[in-house]
């Protein structure tokens, strides 16, 4: 095992964070459970053991880990739930992202906020989708959804930025720590105001339902409301903006694909999957093991923090044929159920836990890839484009510097 670790680039070197996807194939042949010291976990990289401890059928595996990871930043949020306290939670939040809900309240939204920031550069022949569009679009939706003033938006993304470096500070950076726990304080005295006001005079966004939301007696305090809000503004900004801009560096490296994408657009769920499945915008996530536990890699003791890395086990070659080549066309991953709990790919997660935003996130994926399709049909990357990922936790394209010939209205 420790010569097996020698050969593995270190999850918090340069090395990996250059290209950590040549570091996972070593890991799931060589070393597919190991202990990592500087993080006190196990982490393991193939697919058959990340999905089961993200399925966790027997209740061996719990999000206590997030008492430390996320608890700091957001407050307690429904990710630290369990049983009947996290399915009453989930059923308080989950109408607002399926359904009638999401159908008719929310893609008009979606659809105005895509419009608007195309607007901005539609004119001019060129764009940096990351900087232009992915990071705005996903923060200004949910801001819209919430109700809340887009003009803040700087600090939005300024929260979510500081709570997802956070989320990634594996090293225990004490700058980091701290930057993370001042954004929970500067976002309940923002927020806290505003939902009692929304209390006394509700309208008809997201942020008001959750007011008023009732399962089995049970509403949400101030503090739940608050939390989750914080949650939906970083799981949801962060993992869309990456999304969109990897989608977009999958396509332009493969012109053909994109071709096809441009010609039927009902192939967007398409790239968005195998986007999911081999650039993911989250690569790692943690579990708690609740007892001892015996993997197809070896055992893991109970009490443990497991990382379960998703970059590796998307890419796993036990699971997919010629797992690192981008293939829209693959018949090896489901798109139907891409964006289910029974997704075949472990972007999302897999499980209780899975992830409740997913539904959004396809809706305004197909709207804004589609708008942007429209407003550039002959997109292609810019002579000096260098498509540089970044990122451990979270990971995706720097920038994505794009030219093309100004459709008009």
């Amino acid at each position: 095992m420790a010569t097996a670790q020698q050969q593995v680039p270190d999850i918090l070197s340069p090395e990996f964070a250059a290209d950590p996807y040549q570091a996972y194939r070593v890991m799931r042949d060589s070393a597919p459970l190991f202990w990592h010291e500087a993080t006190q976990s196990y982490v393991i990289s193939r697919y058959e053991d990340v999905e089961r401890v993200f399925k966790d059928r027997e209740g061996e595996f719990t999000t206590e880990n997030y008492n430390w990871q996320l608890e700091p930043v957001h407050g307690r949020t429904i990710l630290q739930l369990s049983g009947r306290e996290h399915a009453v939670r989930r059923a308080l939040v989950a109408p607002a992202f399926r359904g009638s809900d999401l159908q008719e309240k929310f893609l008009p939204v979606i659809e105005r906020n895509s419009r608007e920031l195309i607007d901005g550069f539609r004119h001019t022949g060129s764009a940096d989708l990351v900087t232009d569009y992915a990071t705005r679009f996903p923060v200004n939706v949910i801001a819209d959804m919430l109700g809340l003033d887009k003009a803040d938006h700087a600090r939005f993304h300024r929260w979510y930025t500081s709570v997802i470096a956070f989320l990634g500070n594996l090293s225990g950076d004490p700058e980091v720590a701290a930057a993370g726990e001042r954004t929970r304080a500067e976002f309940a005295e923002y927020m806290i105001p505003i939902i009692r006001a929304r209390r006394e005079a509700p309208g008809d966004d997201l942020l008001s339902a959750l007011c008023a939301a009732e399962v089995d007696g049970v509403r949400m305090s101030d503090e739940d409301i608050k939390a989750f809000c914080s949650l939906l503004l970083a799981a949801g900004g962060e993992t869309t903006d990456k999304a969109i801009a990897g989608i977009f560096a999958n396509l332009l490296q493969h012109p053909e694909q994109l071709a096809a994408v441009r010609e039927d657009r009902s192939l967007i769920a398409r790239a968005f999957a195998e986007t999911l499945r081999f650039t993911p915008p989250v690569h790692m996530i943690m579990r708690q093991s609740a007892t001892e536990v015996t993997l197809s890699s070896g055992v893991v003791p109970a009490g443990a923090t497991v990382t379960c890395l998703i970059g590796a086990a998307n890419r796993d070659e036990g699971r997919y044929r010629e797992p690192d080549r981008f293939d829209i066309f693959r018949d090896d991953l489901t798109t139907t159920t891409a964006f289910s709990a029974a997704a075949d790919h472990l972007a999302f997660a897999l499980g209780r836990h899975f992830c409740v935003g997913a539904l959004l996130a396809k809706a305004e994926v197909e709207i804004g890839v589609g708008q942007l399709l429209d407003a550039m049909p002959d997109i292609r990357l810019a002579d000096d484009a260098d498509l540089v990922e970044q990122g451990v936790f979270t990971r995706g394209p720097q920038a994505v510097p794009v030219r093309f010939t100004p459709a008009g209205n």
